[in-house]
Order: structure tokens, then sequence, then C-alpha cells
């Protein structure tokens, strides 16, 4: 028990001393010595339990008072994107408010990775592993279980969390077997969330950032941010939950009823804007560089760190095998690189020996990577985003291009197209199967169904489709498909319901028809 009882401990780590020589230590007598100080623990109290009159907050603070941290000088900074970390001179605190390099290029949170190495690949395994299904704050938090990797010198009295990641990782038996003749594909279901999306991992970085910078009386009146939906809604929710103001701006009659009232319901001042994402992303930048007003867009470094937890939490739920490629769907395509970076990081530090193939998939009427991709890396241009059921990935110049070009390249990575009618058809199919996704996860398994079907995916290929949002923010899509009331669609995957007479004949007789055609 005792043992156990140190595992699930906030400071877990404070009870490692660091090698004299790191490459040279193995990890087996390093996990003896932690075992050898637990038993000589006298404490019967699970850490993860708050003592009478305190909240976990104030226990978390209790423990790091008692038993602080030691020998841990982790710590991050901005730099620019893609820079050669030998050469580069230019960084900025994690403290300053800074969104672009001096160049004007996109910023990268870089992290001491010699600090990181200092330890081996089994002790963060174990470490992120002890802290999952816990109530200790902050590290109950699918993201801030990895705080070390995410913002390593914010205090946990900063953190704003609900508890986020930590999501589904869902066996797609019967889709796989069905549709694509295939026997191990997952389905990451990060809509399983705070505010339905995977929006949430990110935004618990960024909001506990801007707790931070207030307490430090930096110039940050509130959060604001350009928005098809989910990015609102987790800004808003976060922002709710710390009493900071947020600020959005949303693209008029361009995303679900659902998607609007969570901002709204969260108290966030919302601009309905007559123009489409893009030119919200324009505005919002604009009034940022003016404003006291902190930019939470994925042009904001900050919420990839979220973002990254996610693929690390795919290889914990494999027992850190690593799958065979990971579908993501692209809209302002910072989420492709944000798996990208979180697998890298697993592999650099010697929790995995590689990291898979990745996928980014995008929505025909939205697709400028995909015809970058297409012409070979020539040139891009940024097209004009037609209206799609994928609403949250309806960007024709998305920020983060760079990003996730260099993330594709550096993982021999694919980019496929979804049209209306394949998006909506496989949304269908997968909902068929017990499922109910989003219009996105859509995009992303009508990527994996091309590429199946032209062989380049494996039946027996571990295969990992990320699901970004929840199927309950976007009924009236499923509605209009199942209603056959979308315009030049065949919608051939409908079931809509069939009108009887209220007597038992007309039922009987219905039902007769159905179970004749019913399979067995």
């Amino acid at each position: 028990m005792a043992s156990s009882y140190l595992l699930q401990s906030p400071n877990f780590s404070s009870n490692l001393k660091l090698p004299s020589k790191p490459n040279t230590v193995k990890a087996t007598p390093r996990f003896l010595s932690i075992k050898a100080a637990a038993s000589s623990s006298s404490s019967n109290t699970p850490a993860n339990t708050a003592s009478k009159g305190n909240n976990i907050r104030d226990e978390a603070r209790r423990q790091y008072l008692t038993n602080p941290p030691q020998n841990q000088n982790f710590s991050a900074k901005y730099v620019p994107f893609n820079t050669d970390p030998v050469t580069n001179t230019e960084s900025y605190s994690l403290d300053e408010i800074v969104y672009r390099s001096q160049s004007g290029g996109l910023l990268d949170v870089q992290h001491d990775m010699s600090a990181l190495k200092a330890f081996p690949g089994s002790y963060w395994r174990a470490l992120f592993d002890s802290r999952v299904g816990k109530t200790t704050w902050p590290y109950g938090s699918g993201v801030w279980s990895k705080k070390e990797w995410v913002l390593p010198e914010i205090s946990s009295d900063d953190i704003v969390s609900a508890f986020e990641g930590n999501s589904n990782l869902f066996w797609a038996e019967r889709f796989g077997k069905q549709f694509l003749e295939m026997n191990d594909l997952w389905v990451k279901h990060c809509g399983i969330s705070h505010t339905g999306s995977f929006k949430d991992l990110g935004m618990t970085v960024l909001v506990s950032q801007v707790n931070r910078l207030r307490k430090m009386n930096k110039p940050v009146f509130g959060v604001g941010c350009a928005s098809t939906g989910d990015t609102s809604a987790a800004l808003s929710a976060y922002c709710a939950s710390a009493g900071i103001p947020s600020i959005v701006f949303l693209p008029a009659n361009k995303i679900s009823i659902a998607q609007l009232v969570q901002p709204i319901a969260n108290g966030a001042f919302v601009l309905s804007i007559d123009t489409d994402f893009d030119g919200c992303m324009q505005l919002i930048r604009e009034v940022t560089s003016e404003l006291p007003i902190y930019l939470a867009n994925s042009l904001n470094s900050l919420r990839l760190e979220g973002q990254k937890t996610a693929a690390i939490e795919i290889l914990q739920q494999f027992d850190w095998e690593v799958p065979d490629w990971v579908i993501v769907p692209g809209g302002n395509l910072g989420n492709i690189y944000a798996f990208y970076k979180g697998f890298n990081m697993c592999k650099e530090l010697g929790l995995v020996d590689k990291i898979p193939r990745l996928v980014c998939a995008q929505a025909a009427n939205a697709n400028p990577l995909y015809l970058y991709y297409k012409s070979g890396w020539d040139e891009f241009k940024a097209v004009k985003a037609n209206s799609t059921f994928a609403s949250a990935i309806q960007i024709g110049d998305p920020v983060s291009i760079d990003r996730a070009v260099y993330a594709l390249k550096q993982s021999n990575g694919i980019v496929e197209e979804a049209t209306e009618e394949e998006l909506m058809d496989a949304t269908a199919q997968a909902d068929s199967t017990g499922m109910f996704i989003c219009p996105h996860t859509g995009v992303a398994l009508t990527a994996l169904m091309k590429l199946r079907k032209s062989g380049v995916i494996g039946p027996t290929d571990r295969t990992v489709v990320v699901s970004t949002a929840h199927g309950l923010k976007f009924t009236q899509s499923k509605i209009d498909y199942h209603s056959n009331n979308i315009k030049e669609m065949a919608c051939r995957f409908a079931n809509p319901p069939v009108s009887v007479k209220a007597d038992f004949g007309s039922v009987m007789d219905v039902l007769k028809k159905y179970l004749s055609k019913t399979p067995k």
C-alpha cells in the first residue's frame, strides 16, 4: 500500500534524484529506490484525498509546501517555429504577451529537453500512468497529468481545469469489420470532454497562463477569439470558471445553434459578424493588437501544448505501443502539429521508439492543405472556404499551415479530402454501428476509407481516427440527412422514422415487413 500511495502522490517525482550520468543509469534501480522510500512513509492518508476542511487545491498547496519537488529545473519558452535550437538567439518568456516572431512567423513552445532527458523514458511512463484516474489537483486532468511537459513553471494555484482529457479510446469493432475489413480500428473520442470538443485540451493551458499573467498584473483585461464554434465554447467555459472576461467573434449564420448557445450561456461577450471565419480571424488579430485582450486562437502556441497531450494519451492507452496510423481532421491545422509534437516528444524522451504516420483529413469545400499536398508542396494558395457540414474546419487560410506541413513531412504523412456527401455518408455509417460522431470525424473516416481502398492502410494496421467534437453539437445535420432533406445528396444511409396508424394491425404489418428484411 505504501508504494501505491507514493505513485498517487503529486510529488512522486520529488522522491527521485537526478542521475549524475543519465545515459548510463538504468530504470530498475531508480524504481527500486522509489519503493524503498515509499515503504518507509508513515502516512496512511491517500495523496488524492483532501484533509478535512480543505479542498483539493488547498491540499495540493499544503503538500507542495510540506514536501516540495526537488531537482526539477524544468522550463519552457517561446522560440520562432522550426528554427535551429543551436543557432537561434530569439526567445521569449511564456510570461510575455507575444504571438509572432520578429520576422512575423509563428512561435513554438520549446521545452528544456536536456532537463527532461535527465529522467529516463521509464520514469515518465510510470509518472504519467500513476496520475490517471486520480482527483489530486491538478493531475486528475489528462492535460495537467503531463504538467512537466506542458507548462512546467506554472503554479498549481494558477491552473484553471475541468479535469479535461482522459477521453475514451473506442475500439470501433463493428465499423472496422463491416465497412473496412479491419480488426484494429480505434476512435479517440476527444469530443467527450467538458465543452464537447478537443479544444478544451488547449484552452485549459491558455486560460491558466492568462490567470497567471493577470495575477502578475500584466495588461490583460480578457481573452478573445475568432471561432467556428468549438473554440468559443471552450474559451467561454474556462474563462467563466476563472472569472475572466471572454470576447468571441463568430461568423454570422455559419455555426450550429448548439455551438452558439455555449458561449452565450457561459457569459461571453459574443459578436456575430457578417463574414466567414477567416474574416473574423483577421479582425480579432487587429483588435488584440490595439486592446488589452489576449488572443486565444491557435496562432497562440500555448494551446498546442495542451492538445499534444491527446497523442501522449493514445500511447498510454495502448500501454505505450505506437499505432501505425493516426488520422486527424484539419481546418486551422494546429491540431495535426500538436499530435506530431506529442508523439515526437515521447520518442525523443525515450518513452517509445517511433512515431505513427499522420493523415490530415480536410473537407473538399475547404481544402487548401490538400491542394498544397497534391501539388507536391509546390506552392501554398489560400482558398475561399465554401459551406461544409464540417463547419469547424471551414477555413480557407489556415494560420498553422507551416506547422502542418512540417508535421506531415516529419511523419511521412498524407493529406486526404472528403466531399459533403462522402463525409455525411461516413458519419451515418459510423452512427449505425453505435457511434454518434460529428461531421469532422466523418471527414477523417472518409480519408480512412479511401486509404484503405487504395491499399495504403492495410487490414491489420492499428489505426486511430481522432474524433474532435461530440455528435450532439451537430444534431441538425443528422436530422436533415435522415429526413432526406439535403439538396443534391442521395442520403444513402438515411433511416427516417416510419409513420403508422395507431392500430394493432397496422403496427403488425409494418413490423413484419421490417423483420422480413432484417438480417438474422
